[in-house]
């Protein structure tokens, strides 16, 4: 369809976006996440903020291994790490064998931003068929909080479930997360599956108080968590598609498209940023309170790496050359590094329960979570985790969605 509308810009990140900048209050460390998961049993929570309690001692058992909340960098030969790193937490790791192959504050909670989305995907990708087609109300868009990123879903159009998550992906899309939600039975529900699915991906970091990752109170995860969904959800064909997908045309109404972009600079190559060889998605995000956020994947020579590099000190661009910098060194080095961690199994597909978790405990000595302001309306933040726990700790059965087979990654 030719083009012969183009909708108007909607800004997606930067100052005009989350532009409230309260500080961040100090959160109390008395609730670990096993205390808030046995208080889920007893009845239900709001949504909680969660914040990093004293390093855990060396009997208790962290998920994905001691190392990942030891002090400063942790990495086994291969070379010397990059020592102009500047994020607040990173972690690199091997897609294939799950091996943590350096870290930095692995299980540092902090505000996630739009890398949250993954999570999302991961939960409710199976849910719909690409083909089918929803008319958006303006029920469907009510409750998007205000400054968010929009892909720029309107009530009257029809789009097709395939459109909607290429808004998620592509242009990270609150209002097409918004839509996707109501069709999945409610925010509220979303929201308590994909703290069901964060608990079976065994992500204890997390807490959940929105689909989007925006800016709420208590809406917390680590480089570790991220980066399992990354992982988990690069096992599947869609999310694998949309998450490297460059450019689509998105409906505009009256039979008329316009042109969305990916804002994956290293898959885009955008404002300055070299595109990076092989890359494969995955997502990023930014929040005037988060900060930057990325997790990137890429493939070389058959071997693939997920990156995650949050809240580097400055620039637009920093999260990006950080994390070309840990591809750089992992391609190049990490065949011979020794694992210092592992990314572990979904529970519901086999993988065994951590004896404990590291929920509760700071990955370094001193160090505090990051929470995020300002609870939205409908919803947003009235479940947080509280209603997966219930669901989990009450024996339910996580459904496992229908997977498709891995594609291959699209060339470089």
């Amino acid at each position: 369809m030719a083009e012969n509308f183009r909708f108007p810009r909607i800004p997606l990140y930067g100052p005009a976006v989350h532009a409230f900048s309260r500080p961040s209050p100090r959160l109390s460390p008395r609730l670990s996440r096993r205390s808030l998961l046995a208080l889920a049993a007893t009845g239900p929570l709001a949504a909680a903020p969660l914040a990093a309690a004293p390093a855990a001692a060396a009997s208790d058992v962290v998920v994905g291994g001691a190392r990942l909340i030891a002090d400063g960098v942790q990495a086994n030969g291969g070379g010397a790490v990059p020592g102009k790193l500047t994020a607040r937490a990173w972690l690199l790791a091997d897609q294939d064998s799950g091996e943590v192959l350096a870290s930095y504050r692995a299980h540092l909670r902090v505000a996630p931003a739009s890398t949250l989305k993954m999570l999302f995907a991961d939960t409710l990708l199976g849910r719909f068929e690409r083909t089918e087609r929803h008319l958006v109300t303006d029920a469907d868009l009510a409750g998007i909080p205000s400054g968010s990123s929009l892909v720029g879903v309107r009530a009257g159009i029809t789009y097709t479930v395939e459109q909607l998550w290429q808004g998620v992906f592509l242009r990270s899309g609150n209002d097409a997360v918004q839509v996707l939600a109501r069709m999945n039975g409610g925010v509220a529900k979303t929201v308590a599956e994909m703290q069901a699915r964060a608990v079976d991906l065994q992500a204890l970091d997390t807490h959940v108080v929105s689909p989007d990752g925006y800016d709420h109170e208590g809406q917390l995860s680590s480089a570790y968590d991220l980066t399992l969904f990354a992982r988990h959800g690069l096992r599947d064909a869609d999310f694998r598609a949309y998450c490297g997908t460059r450019a689509a045309r998105f409906p505009a109404g009256g039979g008329k498209t316009f042109r969305i972009e990916n804002t994956d600079r290293l898959l885009s190559g955008a404002y300055g940023v070299t595109p990076y060889p092989g890359v494969i998605g995955v997502k990023n995000g930014f929040t005037s309170n988060a900060g930057n956020t990325f997790t990137g994947a890429a493939t070389r020579a058959g071997r693939t790496l997920v990156v995650t590099v949050l809240h580097p000190k400055s620039g637009h661009n920093a999260v990006y050359e950080e994390t070309a910098a840990l591809l750089d060194w992992g391609f190049a080095q990490g065949g011979s590094a020794r694992p210092v961690g592992t990314l572990v199994e979904a529970l519901s597909e086999g993988g065994a329960r951590a004896g404990g978790s590291s929920a509760g405990k700071a990955p370094h000595a001193g160090a505090e979570t990051s929470s995020s302001a300002g609870a939205g309306p409908d919803g947003w933040g009235a479940l947080g985790g509280a209603a997966g726990a219930v669901a989990v700790l009450a024996g339910g059965t996580y459904a496992l969605r229908r997977r498709r087979s891995v594609e291959a990654p699209p060339a470089s």
